[in-house]
């Protein structure tokens, strides 16, 4: 039983709880997707949420446009939103930056991007957190092009890529890209270094199939002993960052 002491601070606690802001979980879909490819993923993240007692926001994005439009527009917007170089317009982080802004300002957001999605949903995060519209944010690049990361967002970014049972390399996307850049050893003679600017976070999951196939719950995609893909999946994400948002979530 709580004494009185104890109990002004459960009541304390429960009311800073209260007041907390809920997380608002971002789905941000790659190249050339379906609408539908996030609707297994998005009913196990409610259903893992609501085990917790939480009742989760969740929305998807398709930045780049749909499986129906044009794949040759989609690749280069993905192109530009990749360029180190500074250029105003980033066509895939602005999208999905518009509509949080719209529809999450003030509230943290996790974002969980799968191939040029991850990309986008990282440029959408800088423009954000410049604007000090979001009160924090986490980035997970699921099978993105690799994207320089900015110091002070690192430890915000995980990195997951798909690999066989013998840990070799399964998806190509994900050799696009670098995070590299140059550094100096103890000597101070430079080097180039391929992870200077990799995110704080890098994994991989043993999936059946490759890139398109991340987030599949069904056969080919359903190993006998480890699971589906999305399982697999989403058991990654949940450990790095969700049950995080499910602790500040109310």
């Amino acid at each position: 039983m709580y004494g009185p002491a104890g109990s002004e601070q459960a009541v304390r606690k429960m009311m800073m709880l209260d007041e907390a802001p809920k997380w608002h979980i971002y789905l941000v879909a790659g190249v050339a997707s379906t609408p539908t490819i996030f609707d297994e993923c998005k009913r196990e993240l409610k259903h893992r949420f609501h085990e917790a007692g939480r009742d989760p926001v969740i929305r998807e994005l398709l930045p780049y446009g749909d499986h129906t439009q044009s794949m040759v527009r989609q690749i280069i917007q993905v192109g530009v939103d990749l360029t180190r170089f500074w250029i105003s317009h980033r066509p895939g982080g602005r999208a999905v930056a518009a509509q949080v802004r719209e529809l999450s300002a003030g509230h943290p957001v996790l974002f969980i991007g799968h191939s040029g999605g991850g990309v986008a949903a990282y440029r959408a995060a800088l423009l954000l957190n410049r604007e000090g519209i979001l009160p924090d944010c986490r980035i997970i690049q699921v099978g993105s092009p690799k994207t320089p990361i900015r110091r002070d967002l690192r430890e915000k970014v995980s990195y997951f890529q798909a690999v066989d049972e013998d840990g070799i390399l399964k998806d190509p996307i994900t050799r696009l890209g670098s995070w590299g850049g140059w550094s100096r050893n103890k000597l101070g003679v430079p080097f180039w270094n391929r992870l200077k600017h990799a995110p704080g976070h890098l994994g991989t999951i043993t999936v059946l199939g490759g890139h398109p196939h991340y987030f599949r719950s069904k056969e080919p995609y359903l190993h006998p002993q480890r699971g589906s893909n999305l399982s697999l999946t989403l058991d990654r994400i949940w450990e790095r960052v969700a049950m995080e948002a499910v602790e500040l979530n109310t």
